[in-house]
C-alpha cells in the first residue's frame, strides 16, 4: 500500500497508471490553482476543481499534505469551500500571514476507477508591510549649527522590501542612500536610508520625517523626530545706565539682555574684572536672557569698567558689552591736626586734610568769627581718581583768646558738597601758690597709724595738677585732686610704715605752662622690726643632731627684745649688742640651739621679735626637714577585723622622712605579692587590700618597711569574721517515750557568741519546747519526759549576726509501743458471704521501732498457707498497716472474731474485728457545733461503720415554732462536716445526723442526742456619717451614682417580690382547680405523665430551685412534738412501704426539705425564690435525672444559697472535689439483683 501511495504522489507513475486500469473512468482537473499575490490579512483562494473525482482529494503545501477533511484540523485558518458534488476543492486561507507564503498543489488520490492526479504548482507571494520605520541617530545630545550629521532611518520588516523618502521639514532630503538587508524572519527584508544634514539654526525644533511603503500598504508609514539645534545667542545690551557721571551713593539699577540662542544665553555681570552677579531669567517665549543688576556707586567705582557677557554651550566666545563710569564723590573725611593748645606767646601750626574728592575742594579758615588767610594749600592725586587737598595755618596766641573754636570748612563744587572740622583753641599759663596741711616734724607717730596730708594750689590755666613725692617718688596711692572756687587740693592718707620715718614728703604743682611750684615735710614714726629672718649653716637634718639656728630682726624703732619658741615650747636665745638699720632704727642678732627628733619634723620653730614700748612685734618661723627612719605610728591597729567575702583593708600608719619607703608584707612567712593571688592589692600609702577574704586570710601580718635612713617592722592581727554553718551531730535521735532527749548542733562561725543557737519544732502543732544551752561552739536542746508529741524535724538556727543565719534539721524520732486504731469503722468489716466476693480485714497500728503482726480467726492462729487467706503489710514512717484478704467471702467460715496483734520491742496491742454481713451504717459519733452565725450553723462528726456499703449523711433540723422536721442532705456525701444555711437570727435549733446505705439508715449519732444551737442576732447596718458619707464618695463612686445604683436595686427587690407573690398565687389557684381530692394522688399524676410543673421543677442547673426526695414529703413524723429523735416514719404513698428509693432510682437532694402532714385542705407552700450555687458541680450534668420536687421550701425558712459554705470550704475540700464527685457518681449507678448482698435476695446465712 505505501508503495502505491509513493507512485500516487509522483508525476512520473501516471503512464504506468493508465497502462493498468486502462479505459476505466479517469480523474481529471477541471481548473488547477494558480500563482496569487496576497496582502498580509486577506483571505487568498486556491481554487481546485476535479471532474469525476473518485479518490481522496487534499492540498499540499511546500510537500507536506493538509489532510483530506474539508476543515482541515491542524489548521485553523485553513479550510476547503466549494460544492464537493461538483468537484470543488478550493483552498481557502484566512488572515493570510508570511508562513502561507509556500508552493501549493492540488492532488486527487487513487481509487478503484481512476489513477491518482497532482495539479500544477501554485505559488502564494505575500505582500507584507513594513513595521514602523525608526531613526538611527543619536538625538540626546543636540546638534550643534553648521555642523554636518548623518541621519538613518530602517523600515524593517518588510516584503518585498520597503521604500524609504526623507524629508526635514516637510522638504523632500534628496541624496539618500539606501541597503537592503535581511529581516527578522525568512523572506523578510529591512530597508536602510542614510542622508547627511547640515544643521542649521532655524532647523531647532522642526521634525525630521522617514516615510516607507511598499505593495503592501495603501498609504506610506511614517516615523518623525524632533530637531534639536544648539547655535550661539546674539549680543548682549545694557539698559539703565544714560549717562556716564554719577553721584556716589546712587543705586542703579542695570538691565542686561541677550536675545536668541539655544539655549538660551548665560548672562553674568563684571566689574573691572571681578564677577558682580552670576544670576540670570530666561524668558523661552520671547526667546531672550536678561540679568538685573541693583549697583550702589561708591566712590571707588570711579573709573570703574561694568561688563555683561552672554554665552551659551556652543558660542566660540563670550559676547560682550562694556560702560566706563565717572563717579562725582565727596572727600570721605576731613581732619584737623596740629596742637590746639599753646602758652600764651607762642605760634600754633595746624594743617587741614581733605582726603580723595572729585573734583577736589576748596578750604578756608575760621577762628570765632574771623577768618585766616595765613595758609598755604597743597592738592595731590587721592584713592579713587581724585583729589586730595590739604591746607598749613600758622598762628601766634594771646591770653584772651582761650577757649574760641577754631574751624576749616572744605567746600566740593561738582556736588555742592560742605563739611567743617572744629575745635577749641586753649592758651596755658602757670599756677600762682602752694601749701601744705601736715602733722608737726616733732610729734612721734607710730606706725599702723592712719595720717592724712593735703596739698593746696591756686591759679593757672589749666588749674595746676598736684603731685605727691616720698623720698623724691612719686606717691602712687595719692587720693584724686578735687577743686575748689580758686584752685585745688589733693589728699595722702598713708597708714604709717618704717619707711615713713624721717621720710620727705613733698607735692608739686604744675600745669601744661611747664612751670612748677612745690612745698614740703617730714614724719617721725614708731615700728617694731620690719622684718625677722632665721638662718643656719646645717644642710641636712637627722634625729640625734644638734641644730643651731640665727634669728636676725630687721629696723625697729626703739629696739626690739627676741625670743624663741617650739609648738608649746618658749626658748630664750643668745642675743648679741644692737646695731643701726634702715628707716633709722636698730637691728638685733639672737641664736638657738636644738637637739632634734623624728617628732621634730615639720613642725615650725618660731622666732618672735617684740617692741615692749608699742606692744607689738614680728614673727618668722624656720620648718624642720628631720630625716629618720621608717616609725610606726601610736595608732597603728594592732587587729582588723572584717566579715568574710568583704574587702580586708589593713592599714599601715607608717612615717618617714623621706617619705619615699618600700614595705614588704608577709603571711604565714611567706612574702605577699599581687601575682601569687590576685586579690592583693596595695593602696598609696603601702596599706594592704584583700579582695573577697576567706578565713584562710587570717592570721599575722608581718611588715617591714625601708627608707635612705633605716628599718623598722611590726605585725597585725587578721580577724576575719564569718558567718556560721552549723550541722547536726546525730541525726536521727532515738529516744523513747518519757525519757530525755538531747539534740546537738555544731557551729562553725566566726565569732561565736552567747546566744548564738536556737532551736524552732517544725512541726503543724505546738509543742513545749526543751532547755537550750551552749557550751562554746555547740548548741544543746534537752527535753526531759519526752512524750510522742515531741516527735518530728527541729529547726537548729546559727545566728552571731553576720548574714545568712545557718540552719540544720534534727528529728527526733520518739520510740513507742504499738498502737492500733480502733474507732468503729476499724472493727467491723461487711462482705456477702455468698462465696463470690473478697473482704479485707484492715489492721494499722503506729508505733516505732518497727511493729510486726500476728492474726488469729476465732482465737486461732491464722495460717497464710492457706490460698484463700493472704497477708500485707505496709509501713509508712510510724504507721504500720496490715491487711488480711479473705478470698470468697463464706458466711459459714469466714463471719467471724479476727485478732490483730501488734507487736515491737516495746510492747503489744490487740483489737478484735468482726467480718459480718453487709447491713445498714452505726451512727455518727461525736457530733459538736464548729461555728454559728445570724443566719447559719455548721456542724462536724465522726462518721460509724458504714455497713460495709458506702454511705451518706442527713442533717435533721428543727426549732420550736416549726410543725415538722426539716432534713438536709451532705454534700459531698462523704463529708463529715456541713454548714446549714438559711436560718433566723436569734432562734433556737435542735439539730440531729443520721448514717445512710444502700440497705438502710442508723440511728441519729451519739444515742439519738440532740444538738441545741442559738443563732446569733442579726447585726445592724451601720448609718454612714456624713464624714464617712464624704469619703466614701470622695475614695469609691460618685455620690449620684451611688444613688443611682440604690434606686435601681430598690426597683429590681420590688419587681422580685412581686414576681413571688404572683407567682404563689398561680401556684395556689394551680393547685386549688386540680380538686381536692389529695394532693398526693396528683403529684404521682404529674410525674407519670411529665407536666410542665414537673418539667420545670426538674431541672438540675440550680437556677430555679433545687431538688428534694420527693419520698420525704409522703413521710410523715410520728408524735413529732414528744419524740423529736425518733426516726419512725409512716407513708402515705401506695406504692411504696418504704420511704428510701433504690440506689438507682435516688440521688441525694442537695437543699433542706420540710417535712409536714399532709392533710385534704393544706395547700402547697410558696415557690422558692432562691436556688442553690454548687459551682463544684453545677456544670459537670451530674443530676439530670434527679426527681423534681412538688413540695417547695418557705423562702422565710429556708436559703438555699450555699455559698457560705462553698467559701469555708472550698480549701479543705479542693482536695476531695474530684474524689467526691467520684463517689456521688458510685452512689447514682444502677445496682443490678447481683450487686445486692445475698441476703437481700432470699438466700439463708
Amino acid at each position: 500500500m505505501d508503495f502505491l501511495s509513493a507512485w500516487i504522489l509522483s508525476p512520473s507513475a501516471l503512464p504506468f497508471l493508465c497502462l493498468i486500469w486502462g479505459t476505466q473512468a479517469q480523474q481529471a482537473f477541471r481548473s488547477e490553482p494558480r500563482n496569487l499575490t496576497v496582502r498580509m490579512g486577506a483571505t487568498a483562494v486556491l481554487r481546485c476543481e476535479v471532474l469525476r473525482a473518485s479518490g481522496t482529494v487534499q492540498w499540499v503545501k511546500d510537500g507536506l499534505l493538509l489532510g483530506p477533511q474539508r476543515s482541515l484540523p491542524g489548521f485553523p485558518r485553513y479550510s476547503m469551500i466549494g460544492n464537493p458534488k461538483r468537484g470543488q476543492y478550493h483552498l481557502q486561507i484566512e488572515k493570510a500571514q508570511l508562513e502561507d507564503d509556500a508552493l501549493y498543489e492540488c492532488q486527487a488520490g487513487r481509487s478503484e476507477s481512476s489513477h491518482a492526479i497532482i495539479s500544477g504548482s501554485a505559488w502564494i507571494d505575500m505582500l507584507i508591510p513594513p513595521s514602523k520605520p525608526y531613526f538611527e541617530v543619536d538625538m540626546a545630545t543636540p546638534w550643534v549649527a553648521g555642523k554636518k550629521y548623518t541621519v538613518a532611518c530602517i523600515a524593517p520588516d518588510a516584503k518585498p522590501v520597503a521604500e524609504i523618502t526623507l524629508y526635514k521639514d516637510g522638504v523632500e532630503l534628496t541624496g539618500a542612500e539606501s541597503f537592503t538587508m535581511s529581516g527578522s524572519k525568512d523572506k523578510l527584508l529591512n530597508m536602510r536610508a542614510e542622508v547627511t544634514v547640515t544643521a542649521l539654526s532655524s532647523d531647532n525644533g522642526r521634525q525630521l520625517a522617514c516615510h516607507a511603503n511598499n505593495p503592501a500598504l495603501f498609504r506610506p508609514v511614517e516615523t518623525t523626530m524632533a530637531m534639536s539645534v544648539y547655535f550661539p545667542p546674539q549680543p548682549p545690551v545694557i539698559v539703565g545706565l544714560e549717562r556716564e557721571e554719577v553721584k556716589a551713593g546712587r543705586t542703579l539699577i542695570l538691565e542686561c539682555v541677550s536675545h536668541g540662542g539655544n539655549p538660551l544665553a548665560t548672562l553674568h555681570w563684571t566689574k573691572n574684572g571681578d564677577v558682580l552677579s552670576m544670576t540670570w531669567d530666561e524668558d523661552t517665549v520671547a526667546q531672550k536672557s536678561s540679568s538685573v543688576l541693583l549697583l550702589k556707586i561708591t566712590p571707588a567705582d570711579n573709573q570703574a569698567v561694568l561688563c555683561c557677557e552672554s554665552v551659551n554651550l556652543v558660542s566660540l566666545s563670550p559676547l560682550s558689552v562694556s560702560r566706563k563710569i565717572t563717579v562725582l564723590f565727596e572727600p570721605a573725611e576731613v581732619t584737623l591736626s596740629g596742637s590746639l593748645s599753646a602758652i600764651e606767646g607762642q605760634d600754633l601750626e595746624l594743617t587741614c586734610y581733605a582726603t580723595s574728592s572729585n573734583p577736589p575742594v576748596q578750604i578756608r579758615w575760621w577762628l570765632g568769627y574771623k577768618e585766616l588767610n595765613t595758609s598755604v594749600v597743597v592738592m595731590e592725586e587721592g584713592a579713587n581718581g581724585g583729589m586730595t587737598t590739604m591746607s598749613n595755618m600758622t598762628h601766634r596766641v594771646s591770653r584772651e583768646e582761650d577757649g574760641l573754636e577754631l574751624t576749616c570748612e572744605a567746600f566740593n563744587k561738582g556736588t555742592r558738597f560742605s563739611k567743617t572740622q572744629t575745635s577749641k583753641l586753649s592758651v596755658y599759663y602757670p599756677p600762682q601758690k602752694i601749701w601744705l596741711d601736715t602733722p608737726p616734724e616733732d610729734v612721734p607717730l607710730r606706725s599702723g597709724s592712719t595720717v592724712r596730708l593735703v596739698c593746696f594750689a591756686t591759679g593757672g590755666n589749666p588749674t595746676g595738677t598736684l603731685t605727691w613725692f616720698k623720698n623724691g617718688r612719686v606717691v602712687t596711692h595719692a587720693q584724686k585732686q578735687t577743686s575748689f572756687d580758686r584752685g585745688v587740693a589733693r589728699e595722702v592718707v598713708l597708714v604709717l610704715t618704717a619707711s615713713d620715718n624721717m621720710a620727705t614728703y613733698r607735692c608739686n604743682a604744675k600745669n601744661e605752662a611747664e612751670k612748677t611750684i612745690s612745698a614740703q615735710a617730714k614724719l617721725m614714726v614708731q615700728f617694731p622690726p620690719v622684718s625677722m629672718k632665721i638662718t643656719t649653716k646645717q644642710v641636712e637634718l637627722r634625729q640625734g643632731q644638734v641644730l643651731t639656728l640665727e634669728c636676725l630682726s630687721g629696723s625697729s624703732n626703739p629696739k626690739a627684745n627676741i625670743s624663741w619658741s617650739l609648738g608649746a615650747l618658749r626658748f630664750q636665745g643668745v642675743e648679741q649688742p644692737p646695731r643701726k638699720a634702715e628707716f633709722g632704727g636698730v637691728s638685733v642678732h639672737s641664736s638657738l640651739s636644738l637637739t632634734l627628733s623624728s617628732q621634730h619634723h615639720n613642725q615650725r620653730v618660731i622666732c618672735h621679735g617684740h617692741s615692749a614700748l608699742l606692744a607689738e612685734g614680728a614673727n618668722t618661723f624656720f620648718k624642720l626637714n628631720v630625716l629618720y627612719p621608717p616609725e610606726f605610728k601610736p595608732e597603728q591597729p594592732k587587729q582588723v577585723q572584717v566579715v568574710e567575702d568583704d574587702i580586708a583593708t589593713i592599714p599601715l600608719l607608717v612615717s618617714a622622712n623621706p617619705e619615699e619607703l618600700s614595705c614588704i608584707w608577709r603571711h604565714h612567712r611567706e612574702k605577699l605579692v599581687k601575682e601569687r593571688d590576685v586579690r592583693y592589692d596595695w593602696l598609696d600609702d603601702n596599706s594592704l587590700e584583700i579582695r573577697n577574704v576567706t578565713r584562710k586570710d587570717a592570721g599575722v601580718y608581718m611588715v617591714k618597711c625601708t627608707n635612705d635612713e633605716g628599718v623598722n617592722q611590726t605585725s597585725i592581727m587578721l580577724d576575719v569574721q564569718y558567718a556560721p554553718s552549723v550541722k547536726a551531730e546525730k541525726d536521727p535521735v532515738f529516744v523513747n517515750l518519757g525519757d530525755t532527749a538531747d539534740l546537738i548542733c555544731v557551729a562553725d562561725a566566726n565569732p561565736i557568741v552567747s546566744g548564738i543557737f536556737s532551736w524552732k519544732f517544725l512541726g503543724e502543732q505546738e509543742v513545749e519546747m526543751g532547755e537550750e544551752t551552749q557550751e562554746d561552739e555547740s548548741g544543746l536542746l534537752t527535753i526531759h519526759d519526752v512524750t510522742r508529741a515531741h516527735a518530728g524535724l527541729y529547726q537548729c538556727t546559727a545566728d552571731n549576726g553576720i548574714a545568712p543565719p545557718a540552719t540544720v534539721d534534727v528529728r527526733l524520732v520518739v520510740q513507742f509501743k504499738p498502737e492500733l486504731q480502733k474507732g468503729a469503722q476499724w472493727r467491723k468489716v461487711a462482705s456477702r458471704g455468698d462465696g463470690t466476693t473478697t473482704a479485707e480485714v484492715v489492721c494499722q497500728a503506729e508505733g516505732i521501732p518497727r511493729v510486726d503482726f500476728s492474726w488469729e480467726r476465732n482465737g486461732v492462729r491464722m495460717d497464710f498457707a492457706n490460698p484463700r487467706y493472704e497477708e500485707q503489710t505496709v509501713s509508712e514512717g510510724s504507721f504500720h498497716t496490715s491487711t488480711v484478704r479473705v478470698v470468697n467471702v463464706s458466711a459459714a467460715l469466714d463471719y467471724a472474731v479476727f485478732s490483730c496483734t501488734a507487736r515491737n520491742s516495746l510492747g503489744e496491742d490487740k483489737l478484735d474485728i468482726q467480718l459480718v454481713s453487709t447491713n445498714h451504717p452505726d451512727p455518727p459519733s461525736s457530733f459538736r457545733q464548729v461555728s454559728v452565725t445570724h443566719e447559719s450553723v455548721t456542724l462536724e462528726w465522726i462518721p460509724g461503720f458504714n455497713g460495709g456499703l458506702q454511705q451518706r449523711f442527713r442533717i435533721r433540723y428543727r426549732w420550736d415554732q416549726s410543725a415538722s422536721f426539716l432534713y438536709v442532705d451532705v454534700f459531698p456525701p462523704r463529708a463529715t462536716f456541713f454548714t446549714v444555711t438559711g436560718l433566723q437570727p436569734d432562734t433556737t435549733y435542735n439539730f440531729s445526723v443520721n448514717a445512710l446505705n444502700n440497705i438502710g439508715e442508723s440511728g441519729y449519732a451519739d444515742n439519738n442526742a440532740v444538738l441545741t444551737i442559738t443563732t446569733k442576732e442579726k447585726p445592724e447596718l451601720e448609718v454612714p456619717t456624713d464624714d464617712d458619707s464624704v469619703s466614701h464618695s470622695a475614695s469609691g463612686l460618685p455620690a449620684y451614682l451611688t444613688v443611682l445604683f440604690t434606686v435601681v436595686f430598690g426597683v429590681m427587690l420590688v419587681f422580685n417580690s412581686l414576681g413571688c407573690y404572683f407567682g404563689a398565687r398561680w401556684k395556689k389557684r394551680r393547685g386549688q382547680t386540680g380538686g381536692r381530692g389529695g394532693s398526693v394522688l396528683d403529684i404521682k399524676k404529674n410525674e407519670e405523665e411529665g407536666s410542665s410543673q414537673s418539667t420545670v421543677s426538674n431541672s438540675n442547673k440550680y437556677e430555679s430551685g433545687e431538688k428534694i426526695n420527693t419520698a420525704a414529703q409522703r413521710t410523715l413524723l410520728i408524735d413529732s412534738g414528744s419524740e423529736t429523735d425518733s426516726h419512725v416514719y409512716e407513708s402515705y404513698a401506695a406504692e411504696s412501704s418504704h420511704y428510701y428509693y433504690p440506689t438507682g432510682d435516688y440521688i441525694p437532694p442537695l437543699s433542706p426539705h420540710p417535712e409536714a402532714i399532709r392533710r385534704l385542705d393544706v395547700t402547697h407552700l410558696p415557690v422558692d425564690c432562691y436556688s442553690h450555687e454548687y459551682e463544684d458541680v453545677r456544670d459537670g450534668g451530674l443530676y439530670q435525672d434527679i426527681l423534681a420536687s412538688s413540695l417547695p421550701s418557705p423562702p422565710a425558712l429556708l436559703d438555699h444559697r450555699l455559698l457560705y459554705q462553698r467559701n469555708e470550704r472550698r480549701s479543705a475540700t479542693h482536695r476531695q472535689g474530684t474524689e467526691s464527685v467520684r463517689e456521688f457518681l458510685d452512689v447514682q449507678r444502677l445496682q443490678q439483683d447481683s450487686d445486692l448482698p445475698f441476703e437481700l435476695r432470699g438466700e439463708l446465712v
